[in-house]
């Protein structure tokens, strides 16, 4: 925003504002900085301690967690996590930001209000979790198994590329681009080629977000305002998409098969490329 301000001072923010609808919708396209934004797996050592190694034991975690007095979350800030056996561990409210959980099990851990701001967690297993108002800002999840997980209220900027969210709730969760601080590009979710079906995104901020490829059959759209999201190549096939937006999305070869609710749906005939999509 901040860059097509520069670049166009005459413009009023409205038309700054519909400037960077268009651009984040024409395919190929992205806003300034946004790839340099998430863009985080450029050059990266992925065999690296780091990325690796865990630098204490489930046993000793445990102990930590148990031993954190009343009311002061523990804070894991940067430690390495990776590969443990986590699962079922109570990390209520705890700070993980920037810590390393890649391959990590966090199955049926509870992860309410906890922050995941920057955390590596790639291939990592969050099934079944509840990360209820978790915070994940820049968070690179790519791969990660969060099937059944509970992500409602929850704020998510993280890279979710290939990974699997089948029946996944994200109902009233904020997976959306802040248009107002622009300051390290367009960050908003990247689901691109998920598996998402049966998911739940009711009334989900989906502005923005990268759906390109993603499997969201059978989910639950009703209410979620999809304005800018990028759809192309996304299979719907069977959605409620009751009162969902769709201002502005990108549906070039989506699939808009047996939807519940499409003659109830908003600003579809406002979609790019719904003439492309895939219907009956």
């Amino acid at each position: 925003m901040r860059a097509l301000s520069r670049a166009c001072p005459a413009l009023g923010r409205g038309a700054v504002v519909a400037a960077a609808l268009l651009l984040a919708t024409l395919p190929g396209a992205v806003l300034p900085g946004a790839a340099r934004a998430q863009d985080m797996m450029r050059n990266l050592d992925l065999s690296s301690p780091n990325m690796t190694e865990a630098e204490m034991t489930r046993e000793a975690l445990a102990a930590m967690l148990a031993a954190a007095p009343a009311g002061q979350p523990l804070d894991l800030t940067g430690k390495r996590l990776n590969g443990l056996d986590l699962s079922g561990l109570d990390f209520a409210g705890a700070t993980l930001r920037g810590a390393y959980l890649n391959k990590t099990s966090l199955a049926s851990a509870n992860l309410d209000n906890a922050v995941l701001d920057a955390v590596w967690a790639l291939n990592a297993d969050f099934s079944g979790a509840s990360m209820r108002k978790a915070s994940l800002f820049a968070a690179q999840l790519m791969g990660a198994d969060l099937d059944g997980v509970d992500l409602t209220g929850a704020r998510i900027t993280a890279d979710l590329t290939k990974a699997s969210l089948l029946k996944a709730n994200f109902s009233g969760a904020d997976l959306g681009a802040d248009m107002k601080n622009q300051s390290m590009g367009l960050m908003r979710a990247v689901l691109q080629s998920a598996k998402a079906d049966g998911a739940d995104f009711s009334g989900t901020n989906l502005r923005f977000v990268d759906l390109r490829f993603t499997s969201l059959k059978g989910a639950n759209l009703s209410g979620a305002d999809m304005s800018a999201a990028r759809l192309a190549g996304a299979d719907l096939t069977g959605a409620n998409i009751t009162g969902a937006i769709f201002d502005h999305a990108d549906l070039n070869s989506a699939r808009l098969i047996d939807l519940t609710g499409e003659s109830e749906a908003i600003a579809m005939d406002k979609a790019y490329n719904l003439r492309r999509a895939w219907r009956k």
